[in-house]
């Protein structure tokens, strides 16, 4: 377990690919605990990351601690910024990205809807494309709404899946998917202090082909 900050409050770790975020055994909050020793330790999960995708993630410490961070995560002031490789390239290469989401319970798929509805949700991310090579582009994006599946959703209905993603994407990648959350901005949700932490993504294909996070932190 890798951590990037720890205090009595909160665990700033590296979560790794494959790993589930929920608190369950194997889960991320275990292996705190373990990676701690402390097997009853209060752990708790305040966001999450799909279970193929690695990089930053916060857990609480407390149950105060969950209950702010939570709130900062609702009103919007918890900044969540991730790095993606998708087939193409968007156009134009900065905007903003705004759909109605549905979650479909059979396929465990989320899909775009015409409207607003009962089960259709508003989604929005802003999306920066660093570079692009040989018919893929790397993505600095900030998640605005916090939807299953939102950016490899929303990405793949305009044409530009997210590369090695089974689900929504081609199946022909030989890698896995390309989706790190690469930086984490929030208040310390005892002293209030304006917290940020960046992890730049693994040097492993297809991040290797672009910065790999770096210098990307300005």
């Amino acid at each position: 377990m890798q951590f990037v900050y720890l205090d009595k409050r909160i665990a700033v770790v590296v979560k790794p690919a494959g790993v589930l975020s929920t608190d369950e055994p194997g889960g991320l909050p275990d292996m705190v605990r373990q990676a701690l020793g402390d097997e009853n330790g209060c752990v708790r999960t305040v966001h999450r990351l799909d279970r193929p995708v690695g990089g930053l993630m916060v857990l609480a410490r407390s149950r105060r601690a969950a209950s702010e961070l939570s709130r900062q995560i609702r009103e919007g002031t918890f900044c969540k910024e991730y790095l993606a490789v998708v087939h193409g390239r968007p156009e134009p290469e900065r905007g903003r990205m705004e759909d109605y989401l549905v979650r479909d319970a059979v396929s465990h798929r989320t899909v775009t809807a015409a409207g607003p509805g009962r089960d259709a949700r508003p989604a929005a991310l802003e999306y920066e494309t660093v570079e692009t090579r040989e018919g893929m582009s790397l993505e600095r994006v900030r998640l605005l709404t916090g939807r299953t599946h939102q950016i490899r959703c929303q990405f793949a209905s305009r044409g530009l899946p997210l590369v090695g993603d089974r689900k929504y994407g081609l199946q022909g990648d030989e890698c896995a998917i390309a989706l790190w959350s690469h930086t984490l901005r929030f208040a310390h949700p005892e002293t209030g202090e304006m917290l940020a932490f960046m992890q730049p993504a693994p040097d492993v294909y297809p991040y290797n082909l672009f910065y790999a996070g770096k210098d990307l932190e300005k």
